[in-house]
């Protein structure tokens, strides 16, 4: 696609000259004669950069600058300055223009400085784009699932997010709440600054203070230079610690201070460094039975817990798995080149009944297996982990995945997908009468 350049000047000879010289280049160049002329050219095409005037009939070019900038964020202004105007210039370097070339005496510049201010145009509209996949990617619009409990839950993050307000996620292991805490930072004023996750399970009590606080060199054996801690890598940004029962009394204290103050003291620091942080915690703990058992602070619980939100478990979304064991066969099909266009009815159904102790998080696993394992175009029960196949009878008692019934289920399904259900084939594969066959169909709901 052209790259269009658009020119505002009164004096039209200039304008021409200039028109000429920009179109031999082979861009498509538009043109103005005054301000308001030339917003309409701006409101009705997709301009890259725009060459100004400083004087116009209807505004100053200097200060028409800011409005582009705000209005038309993408593109990349050069304000023609008259003779020896160099403040002029200066001024419009500080609104925001990407350069000022003197009118009438640097047209061999311009083709150049166009170039670069393209180069710069371009640049632009490539971290939009990132920061719009990012933005989709972490947006509440990305979490799967239509259930009253996820919706409720979706809607208290929505109402949260655009305030300062400290959360505490609480929900079992693998239910997404550090996707909820990603799409509560997105949706913030915070959202361009950075988003910043610790486990705090994941590090033995020193290693988390120096990792969350930082410290300065030689404070330790190994110290060697000063280090910055996560809490100063997400000022004026979010940060999320997830597992925060398991965080030691020390770290309770120090994490208090900076929920009261912002301020926190780095290991072999006498100085209190500051910080604007906003602070999201997870938990899968009982933090009243902590609080109980004097394993965690009361005053910090009550800190973190301003706003709280219960991330529902997988099984308390049942009509959630379908849709989100699709939307995970898809993403892995793409991973593993695979092309699945169906899961089946019995798979889903499988899913459905599965307890998922490990939630969302065992369920990706569990698909990724499966499309790993398949041959075909979808997705079927021959390729689910064998615990999986539990079903239900008509008293409503869930089969051993160890028990005589459910291998039965599992071989019967396997030579119904053999025969591509051909149930005479079926039949005489099993070594079974017909009516047997259909009787056992029929029990298993098959």
């Amino acid at each position: 696609m052209m790259n269009k350049i658009l020119i505002i000047d009164d004096e039209e000879k200039l304008r021409g000259l200039l028109a000429r010289i920009i179109k031999l280049e082979g861009f498509e160049v538009l043109e103005a004669g005054d301000l308001k002329s030339a917003v309409r050219k701006l409101d009705q095409s997709d301009i890259d950069v725009v060459l100004c005037d400083v004087k116009l009939p209807d505004g100053n070019g200097v200060e028409f600058v800011k409005t582009l900038r705000e209005k038309y964020p993408l593109l990349e202004v050069i304000l023609l300055t008259a003779y020896g105007n160099i403040p002029d210039g200066v001024q419009a370097i500080k609104s925001g223009a990407f350069d000022y070339i003197t009118k009438g005496d640097d047209n061999n510049k311009i083709i150049p400085l166009i170039y670069r201010a393209l180069e710069k145009a371009e640049l632009n509209k490539r971290v939009q784009k990132l920061e719009k996949q990012v933005s989709d990617k972490y947006s509440f619009h990305s979490i799967i699932g239509k259930s009253r409990n996820i919706t409720a839950s979706i809607e208290l993050a929505r109402r949260v997010a655009p305030t300062d307000t400290t959360v505490l996620l609480l929900g079992e292991t693998g239910t997404g709440k550090e996707v909820f805490a990603q799409s509560i930072h997105q949706a913030s004023p915070r959202a361009k600054k950075s988003f910043v996750a610790i486990n705090c399970s994941a590090f033995g009590k020193d290693l988390l203070e120096s990792e969350m606080f930082g410290h300065k060199a030689g404070a330790f054996t190994g110290a060697i230079r000063d280090k910055k801690g996560l809490f100063e890598e997400a000022n004026s940004g979010t940060i999320f610690l997830d597992e925060i029962g398991e965080l030691a009394s020390e770290l309770q204290a120090k994490l208090l201070r900076v929920l009261e103050t912002g301020e926190f003291i780095k290991i072999g620091e006498t100085v209190p460094t500051k910080v604007n942080v906003r602070i999201i915690a997870a938990t899968n703990r009982d933090l009243q039975k902590e609080i109980a058992s004097g394993d965690f602070r009361s005053d910090l619980f009550y800190r973190l817990s301003v706003f709280q939100i219960t991330i529902p478990a997988l099984r308390e979304r049942v009509e959630d798995i379908g849709p989100l064991a699709t939307e995970f066969a898809t993403r892995f099909a793409l991973k593993a080149n695979k092309k699945i266009k169906s899961l089946s009815r019995d798979f889903i159904a499988a899913l459905e009944h599965y307890a998922w102790n490990g939630n969302i998080r065992e369920l990706k696993n569990v698909i990724e297996r499966s499309v790993i394992l398949t041959d075909g175009e979808e997705l079927n029960v021959e390729s689910l982990p064998f615990e999986l196949l539990q079903i239900s009878n008509g008293n409503s008692k869930n089969l051993s995945a160890f028990s005589l019934a459910s291998a039965e289920k599992l071989h019967l399904q396997k030579i119904l997908n053999y025969t591509k259900g051909n149930k005479a084939e079926a039949a005489r594969l099993l070594e079974i009468g017909i009516a047997t066959l259909y009787r056992k169909i029929d029990e298993y709901k098959l």
